[in-house]
C-alpha cells in the first residue's frame, strides 16, 4: 500500500497555498463557489470559535446539517482541533434523535434551525448538550432549554490557534454512527487513513485529475457525502453539491456543473434508466459512474448514457476493500476482487474461511495499521466481537468464485436499504411496539421495483383491538425518519418463533407481498388479512 497522504486539513492548506482561486465546493442550492483558500479560511475560523467555545482534542462535537459548506467547514474545523465531529442523519426525530446526542458525550452542537423543534422536543434535559450553534437562522432565535448561538455571532473574530498540530492518519476524522441493525445505533470510529482510503475507493486517483467534478447529492453523515470531498482535494478537482438525489434534476444539473462522476446507488440508477430515452443521454459532461450495487441491465445502461461503470462494496466500518478494476466488470452482479491492501476471506460460524461458491460471512482485515474503522464509540464488548479473530466481520453473506471476485449475497444482520438509507429493523420494531393497541411486530425487507428494499412491517396486535395499517404508518410518521415510514403492513394473530421465541424473519421474507398485505402506494382499496 502506498504511503498515506497528508489528511484533508492539511491537504486543504497545501491546496490554498498552490490553488488560492480553484473552486473546492460549488453548491448548486444557492450557486455559491467555494474556493480552496475559502475552505481553508472558513475551517480555521470554525476551529478558533470551536476552540474558544472551549473543545479541545479528544472532544466530541454533534453537527445536524444538510450538505453546504458550512457542515464541511463545521467538520474541518473539528478536525483542526482533533476533535471528533458526530454527524447526525438529518431525518432523525425522537427517541433515535435523543439516543445519539446522549451517546455521543458532546456538549456543543452545530444544526441548522430547521431541526431546533425536533431537538427541542427530543434532546431537551439531556445530561450533557448545553450550546447549539444555529446555521440558516431566519430573524431572531427561540428561546430554548439549551444555549442557542447563531453561527454569525459564533464565529465573529474567531481565528485558529496558532499551535494546532495537524490530524494524523490514525486520529479520528468522525464518529458515524450505523443504523443499529442488531441493537441500539453504533458510533464508528473512521480515521483519517480509513476516509482516504474510502475516498479513493470512490474516486480513484488514477482515473481523474484537476478538471474533473463529483456531483454529490449525498448527505455529509454519510461517507458518500465526506468521501468525495476528501477525492477532490487529493486531485485539485471539485465537488458539486445537491442538498438531495432529484431524477429530475440530474441530467440539467451534471449539463450545467459539468459533472464528470458520481456514485449512483441501486435506487438512484434505475430511476434514471427508467426515465424516457433522448437522443442525447450518451452526449453528456458525465464519462463515469460508481453504481452501489450494479443495475440489473448494466451493459443497457453504460450504452445508453456513455458511461465507464465501476463498483464496490462498502460499509461504515470499512474503506472499498472489494472493488471492481476501473470499468472492467467481472459481471452485472460481482462487487469486485479485493483491493491492493486489504485480505478478504468469506468464512463459515466458526470462522473457517469456506471454498468457491461457499455462502458464508465476509470477513477482512488491512495490510497497513488504521485502514479500518478504529472501533465503535463507547462500545469495546461491540468492538472486540466484530474484530474477532483479528478480522472485521461485516455481517453480510457472501460468494467468492474461483477468479477471486466477490458476491454479495444477503444481510445476514436484519437490515433493510432502502433509497440510499440502511434501517434498523430493531429501531423501527421498537417505535412501532410504542403504540398502544401493538403487542410485539417484525420488520423485513421486500424486493422494490426500483432496486434495493421496501419495508414490511408485520404487527401483532393487542387482543380485542385491530389497529389499522392507516393508523400504523400515522403513528410512525410522527416518530420516524421519512425514509423509515413502511409502505407494506400485515396485521397477523402471531410471529412465526424459533423454539428460543426468536421471531423467524426468514419466514417472513419469504412470504413477500400476498393478499394480506397493505400497499400504502396502492391506488385501490387495500386488503386486509381475515381474522
Amino acid at each position: 500500500m502506498p504511503p498515506a497522504d497528508p489528511t484533508l486539513p492539511v491537504l486543504l492548506a497545501r491546496r490554498a497555498a498552490e490553488r488560492p482561486t480553484a473552486p473546492f465546493v460549488v453548491e448548486t442550492a444557492t450557486g455559491a463557489v467555494w474556493t480552496y483558500a475559502d475552505a481553508h479560511a472558513d475551517a480555521d475560523r470554525w476551529a478558533g470559535a470551536l476552540a474558544r467555545a472551549g473543545l479541545s482534542a479528544g472532544d466530541t462535537a454533534l453537527v445536524m446539517l444538510p450538505p453546504c459548506t458550512e457542515a464541511v467547514a463545521a467538520w474541518l474545523g473539528l478536525s483542526r482541533l482533533r476533535a471528533m465531529e458526530v454527524p447526525i442523519n438529518t431525518g432523525y426525530v425522537g427517541r433515535l434523535l435523543r439516543y445519539v446526542v446522549e451517546d455521543s458525550g458532546a456538549a456543543v452542537m452545530v444544526a441548522h434551525a430547521d431541526h431546533l423543534a425536533a431537538l427541542e422536543e427530543a434532546a431537551a434535559g439531556t445530561a450533557v448538550l448545553r450550546t447549539i450553534v444555529v446555521v440558516g437562522a431566519r430573524g431572531p432565535l427561540p428561546s430554548s432549554a439549551f444555549e442557542l448561538v447563531t453561527a454569525a455571532d459564533f464565529l465573529d473574530g474567531a481565528t485558529a490557534p496558532a499551535d494546532l498540530a495537524p490530524p494524523a492518519g490514525r486520529d479520528i476524522a468522525s464518529i458515524i454512527y450505523t443504523s443499529g441493525t442488531t441493537g441500539p445505533s453504533k458510533g464508528v470510529l473512521v480515521t483519517w487513513r480509513q476516509a482516504e482510503l474510502t475516498a479513493t475507493g470512490i474516486m480513484p486517483t488514477e482515473l481523474f485529475d484537476e478538471t474533473d467534478a463529483f456531483y454529490s447529492p449525498f448527505p455529509m453523515f454519510h461517507m458518500s457525502g465526506k468521501g468525495p470531498l476528501y477525492a477532490a482535494a487529493l486531485l485539485g478537482a471539485r465537488v458539486v453539491m445537491r442538498p438531495r438525489f432529484d431524477t429530475a434534476r440530474f441530467w440539467s444539473d451534471v449539463r450545467e456543473y459539468r459533472a464528470t462522476t458520481t456514485i449512483l446507488l441501486g435506487a438512484m440508477a434505475n430511476f434514471l434508466h427508467q426515465q424516457p430515452a433522448h437522443p442525447d443521454d450518451a452526449t453528456t459532461p458525465l464519462r463515469d459512474a460508481l453504481l452501489l450495487p450494479l443495475v440489473g441491465d448494466v451493459d443497457g445502461f453504460r450504452e445508453r448514457f456513455g458511461l465507464r461503470v465501476r463498483t464496490t462494496f462498502n460499509m461504515t466500518e470499512t474503506a472499498c476493500c472489494i472493488l471492481s478494476d476501473g470499468g472492467d466488470l467481472a459481471d452485472d452482479t460481482s462487487c469486485g476482487r479485493v483491493r491492493p491492501g486489504f485480505q478478504a476471506r468469506v468464512v463459515d460460524a466458526d470462522d473457517v474461511e469456506v471454498g468457491p461458491g461457499e455462502l458464508g460471512e465476509l470477513v477482512l482485515r488491512g495490510d497497513e495499521p488504521w485502514t479500518l474503522m478504529a472501533g465503535y464509540w463507547g462500545k469495546p464488548e461491540a468492538t472486540v466481537a466484530a474484530w474477532r479473530n483479528q478480522w472485521l466481520h461485516t455481517g453480510d453473506g457472501f460468494t467468492r468464485d474461483a477468479d477471486g471476485n466477490f458476491y454479495f449475497v444477503d444481510r445476514i444482520k436484519d437490515a433493510i436499504r432502502r433509497r440510499g438509507e440502511n434501517i434498523s429493523s430493531a429501531e423501527l420494531e421498537e417505535e412501532v411496539n410504542a403504540h398502544p393497541d401493538v403487542v410485539e411486530s417484525a420488520a423485513v425487507a421486500v424486493p422494490s421495483e426500483y432496486g434495493e428494499d421496501e419495508i414490511k412491517l408485520v404487527v401483532v396486535p393487542r387482543p380485542g383491538t385491530r389497529p389499522t395499517p392507516e393508523e400504523l404508518v400515522a403513528f410512525l410518521s410522527d416518530r420516524v425518519a421519512r425514509f423509515m415510514v413502511p409502505r407494506y403492513v400485515e396485521i397477523v394473530d402471531e410471529l412465526p418463533k424459533t423454539p428460543t421465541q426468536k421471531v423467524r424473519k426468514v419466514e417472513l421474507r419469504a412470504a413477500g407481498v400476498g393478499p394480506g398485505t397493505w400497499d400504502r402506494m396502492a391506488t385501490s382499496t387495500p386488503r386486509r388479512q381475515p381474522g
